[in-house]
């Protein structure tokens, strides 16, 4: 209820002021202090400024959401395989890079936005299994002869149903997206400290300082008003927590910016034709990346909705790229 209740006065609150003015705490080089303060940006909704970009074409914002909603519900099925074929299987290692960065401990929380098929909250409850066989070795090994007493608190600690345990909640707004996640976690017998949420990335139905950790994979390119989503990854985000956004960005190799040009827009439709029956929705993809801001400008946004530590790593010569930032 009380969600609910905020959602409702964030919509009033953004109908009655158009223009807003985010002035925000950041880092604006990669070697800046934590610290430092970032210039500030001015983000408009005026009345006369209504129109956004749906791949290269121009549409007014009513009608994105709708549009990006209706090119999911058509990738759906065959969403994994054409992940695989488009990217030559690489998306995984990237996704495992997420991980390894993140590098969460038992006891996190996770909210991953526009996850669906659920590849990140899959993965991380398998790195949090992995951290916590990890420390059961490492307590073997240090009590080698243990008192009766140390015996019977990791007992406790183990069956303990009531103590705070990780948990992934997946988010996103398209229902088919979700429902093909759902299946996979059936399919692998995943239950236990995940949760499915129809929700939006630029209104998202959690209270205040929920989540250890935010992420959106592949996903933030697709939102209308990139800036609103960011001030919700702020808001729900703990105190200390982080945000993480792995996203195609800007090739920095010459060479291979020209191949990955040729490659994206003279295979991929043709993959999504022959594998998933659609050429348009592939054809927007590949457009929607060429939309997005380069990793500094991207990095700046971060920086302006109010992140600190704001950083970037490159993958595969800058075809993907992971920003990471923390609520202070």
């Amino acid at each position: 209820m009380a969600a609910s209740i905020r959602l409702l006065v964030r919509r009033v609150v953004r109908l009655s002021h158009r223009n807003i003015s985010v002035t925000a705490p950041g880092v604006s080089g990669q070697a800046r202090s934590c610290w430092e303060p970032s210039s500030s940006r001015c983000y408009s909704d005026a009345a006369g400024d209504k129109s956004t970009h749906f791949g290269f074409e121009t549409v007014p914002e009513a009608e994105k959401a709708k549009k990006v909603y209706e090119v999911f519900e058509n990738v759906a099925q065959k969403y994994d395989i054409m992940n695989d074929a488009m990217s030559l299987g690489i998306h995984r290692l990237w996704k495992d890079a997420l991980l390894h960065v993140m590098h969460p401990q038992p006891g996190t929380r996770l909210l991953d936005v526009a996850g669906g098929t659920g590849d990140i909250a899959f993965r991380f409850l398998e790195y949090i299994r992995s951290q916590k066989e990890r420390q059961k070795r490492r307590a073997a090994r240090s009590m080698q002869t243990p008192s009766w007493d140390e015996i019977s608190n990791n007992y406790s600690a183990d069956n303990e149903e009531g103590s705070p345990g990780s948990r992934a909640v997946v988010c996103d707004i398209n229902k088919e997206m979700l429902k093909i996640g759902k299946q996979k976690a059936d399919d692998m017998n995943i239950s236990a400290g995940l949760s499915w949420v129809v929700g939006d990335a630029e209104e998202l139905p959690f209270d205040d300082d929920q989540f250890d950790i935010y992420t959106i994979a592949f996903g933030i390119r697709n939102v209308t008003h990139i800036d609103q989503a960011l001030q919700e990854a702020l808001r729900v985000l703990k105190p200390g927590g982080r945000f993480m956004c792995l996203e195609f960005s800007k090739v920095t190799n010459p060479v291979l910016a020209r191949l990955y040009d040729a490659y994206s827009f003279q295979v991929i439709p043709v993959l999504g034709e022959v594998i998933a029956g659609d050429w348009k929705s592939y054809q927007y993809l590949v457009e929607s990346i060429r939309k997005f801001p380069d990793q500094e400008e991207f990095k700046g946004m971060i920086e302006d909705a109010g992140f600190y530590c704001v950083q970037y790593y490159n993958f595969t010569g800058g075809v993907v790229s992971l920003h990471s930032g923390f609520k202070l």
